[in-house]
């Protein structure tokens, strides 16, 4: 089965060093029926595109200005991504919600602004341990869903995937466990089936990304209720990212 597999780099490499990985990447990656996003630092999309031009890996953004042009000194608008060649850009990380204290309000009106520029938008949510203990997981994160969609339009939610990250399970040495999985997967569905339609609750592509390794990525990827993975550090490693990717599903 097809998934749609996403590195995050996050803050991590150099331009010089981008070479070889996406060299390496898009060689060894040849052939592979699913879906392969690379999200680096906006640093590197000169050196990507120069490596994924042909290939089926598509270019991705961590984050995205929610104005279009002005005076927003260090900022990153969704044209200039596209003029990049950039397909995907991720909106909501959980870093950028807590460092960065990006608000719902703001996280939507960057969606939109992705969307009105041709991107398509990796939607990042998922709760902290307090909230998974006060056992609110369940209402927090349809919250966030809902003030993220709101004004979105279901023939928009084609150029949408969501990723499920639930906060406690990153870099925490707690893991989700499937049944963990799988009910958010659930309930994230019949979400967007409450707001939109049956269809759209079924249709909509939805990843997991907390703490997927090369050690434990093929029992999480292969649950048949989600579309992929959104995997970070692990990602790093172009020899084990490339297994992954490859992986018959």
């Amino acid at each position: 089965m097809k998934k749609i597999i996403i590195s995050n780099f996050k803050m991590n490499t150099t331009p010089s060093e981008m070479k070889n990985y996406a060299m390496t990447l898009a060689t060894k990656t040849k052939g592979s029926k699913n879906k392969i996003i690379i999200c680096p630092p906006f640093t590197h999309f000169a050196v990507a595109n120069q490596f994924f031009e042909g290939s089926k890996i598509s270019l991705g953004a961590q984050n995205v200005s929610d104005a279009e042009s002005g005076t927003y000194t260090g900022e990153i608008s969704a044209s200039m991504l596209k003029d990049s060649k950039v397909e995907y850009v991720i909106v909501g990380h959980s870093e950028r919600r807590s460092r960065f204290k990006e608000t719902d309000k703001l996280i939507n009106k960057k969606i939109k602004t992705a969307l009105a520029n041709g991107l398509k938008v990796i939607l990042c949510i998922g709760e902290n341990l307090a909230t998974r203990e006060a056992k609110e997981a369940g209402n927090f994160v349809k919250k966030q869903l809902d003030d993220a969609l709101k004004g979105i339009y279901e023939n928009e939610l084609e150029s949408l995937i969501i990723a499920y990250e639930p906060i406690w399970a990153i870099g925490t040495g707690k893991t989700a466990t499937i049944k963990d999985i799988q009910k958010m997967v659930e309930l994230l569905r019949k979400e967007i089936s409450y707001l939109y339609t049956d269809k759209a609750g079924e249709k909509i592509n939805i990843v997991y990304g907390g703490s997927i390794d090369i050690n434990n990525y093929k029992k999480i990827i292969s649950l048949p209720c989600l579309n992929g993975a959104l995997i970070g550090g692990a990602s790093l490693n172009v020899d084990n990212f490339t297994v992954i990717s490859k992986e018959n599903y």
